[in-house]
């Protein structure tokens, strides 16, 4: 049973530095007015979750992770992946670790239903290394506020009626 029409879906690992993006930014969201067609998860690393939570039928899903896209950190990102063009195979997830695109592949191989799919994310600067390290660098803290305005205007834009 989907708790709305707009699923946002943060990913991250506090533990890792710049990958708790995602949790940051629900934390953000979760203090702000979102309207009843709006679900707002925080699966942190709960891949499976994120899959199972996928096979709704949602209007939009929001992928909101820290992605490496090669710009500067805390360069934020709109990125609609192409979810019609997967043949639907689907290679292995591990269970404690949400990756995005293992999770729309794995979803997708078990009838995914989304109409649309876009992923808001930010690249990183530090993702903690070996030793790990929490807490968000400068430029990827100082991005959250843009991200969590553009999920907003994305939310706006399916909600305003015809």
């Amino acid at each position: 049973m989907t708790d709305g029409r707009i699923l946002i879906a943060c990913i991250g690992n506090i533990f890792m530095g710049d990958d708790g993006f995602g949790t940051e930014v629900a934390r953000r969201l979760a203090g702000r007015a979102l309207p009843p067609d709006v679900a707002l998860k925080d699966f942190g690393i709960r891949g499976l979750d994120l899959t199972y939570a996928l096979l709704e039928p949602w209007d939009l899903v929001i992928l909101v992770d820290a992605c490496g896209q090669g710009g500067e950190p805390g360069t934020v990102y709109l990125i609609e992946p192409d979810t019609k063009a997967s043949t639907g195979a689907f290679a292995g997830m591990d269970p404690h670790a949400a990756n995005p695109v293992s999770a729309l592949q794995m979803a997708k191989s078990m009838g995914q239903t989304s109409n649309r799919v876009v992923i808001v994310g930010c690249q990183p600067a530090d993702l903690g290394g070996e030793d790990g390290r929490i807490g968000l660098s400068e430029p990827v803290a100082a991005a959250v506020g843009e991200a969590v305005q553009m999920i907003e205007e994305l939310v706006e834009t399916v909600l305003q009626p015809n």
